[in-house]
């Protein structure tokens, strides 16, 4: 069983490593061409709007309800009620998203308001933000119907397929930055257009492999079939208990629109940074498992269920603590690397190593949510998340106005992070409590080991590593000493955790 997952994990995460890498090249294009500004604050809100509701309802709560109920039909259903039930869903979805989507355009005025509501002391920059949302809204369409034909290949096993799929977004705005931006009035704007095609392209990649399994959507509104009000059923209360932190995330943008300009876009960068390991490792870890634990649940084998978790929690402390650790210590080493060219300046380079240093706190919080969220969807336990995800919603919100004034920016992004492990905290909790999870042997010791790899990478870059040299070192350099001290780091932490007694086996070890 674990042996299935770490390869299915591979899969996706190599896949998603493509699309982060080319997300980096993406933004050094950014960081070059358009610097950081009021225009770039504009687009990142522009962007961010229907980037949020995608993960809160596309890849969050529809992806948590589809993939159970999916599984279900898949488990204990014939081929025709299978496709009968792809089919309705597919329309329904389709239908809801169309409204959604002509809403929003039209209601963009009112959505940069609340979202950014900074942006109305600076006329300019507010209108810009309405204009580019009017053009990004509706990859919200498009990229939640990609969502609902990758719930459908990961269920069969194809994770591939949706996992390359990001790419194309890239490209896209990659070639927008590139070819577009130098012919519109504003340049700014074609990034904008990027968005929009990207969702257009991601959404015709996935047709191949849907006929390739015969489960293509013939789109038929069902919303009073019995898989549907299931789903539905599912969705409204997963919208909180699986986004939290894209929720908390949102906060911080209304809130840094209050803060002086560039506020925005250095959250922006730091949160890029965090969400490498984040999307490469803890998206594709929930990815994998979570039609795992549907099938484990649906099969009647609390025992696999168990194991399935364990393995989970296991592979997020060994892969997510360092991830934590190096982010933490090699903040503006990395920040420089990649972005620190033409109009994005030294003084950025440490304006968003502040907030990337805050979020690096909480990556491994980020990434146990994900994984502990689908220990209770997967048993179609949607208001359970709802309760403790209202409760972090809560904690972020005090936090928020603890920190915001001493910290500004920064102390935003530590909010989040401080939430998002209360959060994990309650989750794991009531696991156990319930006895849906069952520790395996030997945690104390694995622990133990992890602890004694990461102090001595720690003590390795903390020594070694002095961020100051890197504003006066060219691109070259910067690359070349960031890619050594990257894998002096990796090769001692690995070295020390299998001296210290450690080998893959433990992984599963129940």
């Amino acid at each position: 069983m674990s042996r299935q997952l770490f390869k299915s994990t591979a899969v996706v995460g190599s896949m998603t490593m493509i699309s982060r890498i080319l997300g980096f090249i993406r933004d050094m294009l950014f960081a070059r061409i358009f610097g950081v500004d009021a225009a770039t604050d504009a687009f990142f809100v522009a962007f961010k709007i229907p980037n949020f509701m995608r993960r809160l309802f596309a890849e969050g709560a529809f992806a948590q309800a589809f993939v159970p109920v999916l599984s279900d039909y898949k488990e204990k259903d014939s081929r025709q009620a299978l496709k009968n039930f792809i089919d309705k869903t597919g329309g329904s979805l389709a239908l809801v998203l169309i409204t959604i989507t002509i809403i929003g355009v039209i209601a963009a005025p009112i959505l940069i308001t609340l979202f950014a509501p900074g942006f109305l002391q600076h006329g300019n920059q507010y209108e810009l933000a309405v204009q580019m949302l009017k053009i990004t809204f509706p990859y919200l369409f498009f990229i939640s119907c990609v969502a609902f034909a990758g719930g459908i290949l990961n269920s069969h096993g194809k994770f591939a397929i949706p996992a390359f799929t990001p790419v194309f977004l890239n490209i896209c705005m990659i070639a927008a930055a590139l070819w577009l931006s130098p012919l519109m009035p504003e340049p700014i704007v074609a990034l904008a257009w990027g968005v929009f095609a990207a969702g257009v392209v991601q959404l015709l990649f996935q047709f191949p492999s849907l006929i390739r399994l015969g489960l293509m959507p013939r789109l038929k509104p069902g919303f009073s079939d019995p898989g549907v009000k299931r789903i539905m059923k599912l969705m409204l209360p997963a919208i909180f208990g699986v986004s939290v932190t894209q929720i908390n995330l949102l906060f911080d943008t209304l809130l840094a629109s209050l803060l002086t300009a560039g506020s925005v876009s250095w959250l922006y960068y730091s949160d890029r940074l965090v969400e490498f390991p984040l999307g490469v490792f803890g998206i594709a870890l929930a990815t994998v498992i979570l039609p795992h634990l549907s099938k484990n649940h649906a099969a009647e084998n609390p025992v696999a269920f168990s194991k399935s978790l364990d393995w989970g929690l296991r592979i997020v402390l060994l892969i997510g603590l360092p991830c934590s650790v190096g982010i933490f210590l090699l903040a503006e080493p990395m920040l420089s690397t990649l972005f620190q060219y033409n109009a994005f300046g030294w003084n950025d380079v440490l304006s968003a190593g502040l907030s990337l240093r805050a979020y690096a706190i909480g990556l491994l919080g980020f990434i146990l949510v994900k994984i502990l969220v689908p220990g209770f969807t997967a048993r179609k336990d949607t208001k359970t998340p709802v309760r403790f995800g209202i409760y972090s919603m809560c904690a972020n919100m005090m936090l928020n106005l603890i920190f915001f004034f001493p910290l500004a920016h920064a102390g935003l992004a530590l909010a989040t992070s401080l939430s998002a492990f209360f959060n994990a905290l309650l989750l794991l909790k009531r696991l156990l409590k319930e006895k849906v999870y069952r520790p395996g042997k030997h945690w104390r010791i694995f622990l133990l080991r992890l602890i004694l790899a990461n102090e001595i990478m720690a003590l390795l870059l903390y020594h070694f590593v002095h961020s100051p040299l890197w504003s006066d070192w060219p691109a070259s350099e910067r690359i070349l000493q960031l890619v050594i001290w990257i894998g002096l780091g990796a090769v001692l932490y690995f070295i020390a955790l299998f001296s210290a007694g450690f080998r893959l086996r433990h992984l599963s070890d129940n």
